[in-house]
């Protein structure tokens, strides 16, 4: 089973749409990087339930490098508070690796719609919560970044995202952040949660029948290096981009794009009828 150039090129493309998200809003760019993986693995005859695996897995592992080149913008910016992006990122990897084994064994179905709820609900939160007038600094509480890190990394292994969907809002909300702050932090703690997530994802898919082509469990290489050779440099021009916007236009960017994907990859579109 291996992929054909309709869905390489659709691949190349989803690269450079996850990379721009990612610097710009300070997210893996799961919710628009899981659907295309698991549509192409899909449209190739893997079985649906190792496709979101796969896309689960790989994706954590495009994180990496797009979340590496996307703090370094976002360091230069002064928006990473690593501190809390370490501490978060430590403790998110850790559950991140335990949601990676529960994954491995829930069906499918189960997972797609738990990504899809997740998402939605991100972006619930972001859009019905009043933002705070922050007045005061960040906090820096370790067992608040530990009793947050942790649980959402968890969640983040077990819909395979690297976080930042998740950890923004709350770094908003709870932990006083400012916009740009939480953006900036959330895509160094993504570097610990893609490691800590895609490795489990590796263990766990070995010896697995019925893996595509070119795969190390439920880790796909050559799905890696379409999207992760386009995201990384996008990237950098996301990070920068985002420094360009004011705070409640990045927000709502934000907002739009994870209710659509979430809401896809439910499955409201397609009982709907409608072709997106």
């Amino acid at each position: 089973m291996e992929l054909h150039i309709a869905q390489i090129i659709a691949l190349l493309v989803t690269g450079v749409g996850v990379g721009f998200a990612s610097g710009l809003l300070g997210v893996g760019g799961c919710f628009i990087m899981v659907p295309v993986q698991y549509w192409a693995l899909k449209s190739i005859g893997v079985d649906p339930t190792i496709a979101i695996r796969v896309a689960f897995g790989t994706n954590l592992l495009v994180v990496l490098p797009t979340a590496l080149s996307g703090s370094i913008t976002h360091h230069k910016k002064g928006a990473v508070i690593w501190k809390a992006g370490v501490v978060l990122g430590i403790t998110g990897a850790i559950g991140a690796f335990a949601g990676g084994f529960i994954a491995s064994h829930l069906p499918g179905n189960v997972l797609t719609v738990a990504f899809g709820v997740a998402v939605i609900l991100g972006a619930l939160r972001m859009l019905t919560a009043r933002p705070p007038q922050i007045i005061e600094e960040p906090s820096e509480s370790l067992a608040a970044y530990i009793l947050w890190g942790f649980p959402l990394g968890i969640i983040s292994g077990i819909i395979g995202i690297g976080g930042g969907v998740l950890m923004v809002p709350i770094m908003v909300f709870f932990l006083k952040f400012k916009m740009h702050q939480a953006v900036g932090t959330s895509t160094a703690l993504m570097i610990f949660t893609a490691i800590g997530g895609s490795l489990s994802f590796l263990i766990n898919g070995l010896g697995v029948q019925g893996l595509p082509a070119y795969s190390t469990g439920y880790l796909n290489w050559l799905q890696w290096i379409l999207l992760a050779g386009c995201s990384v440099p996008m990237a950098i021009v996301g990070a920068k981009t985002a420094h360009r916007l004011p705070a409640k236009q990045l927000k709502y960017i934000f907002i739009l794009v994870m209710f659509y994907m979430g809401l896809k990859m439910i499955g409201l579109f397609s009982w709907l009828n409608l072709p997106i």
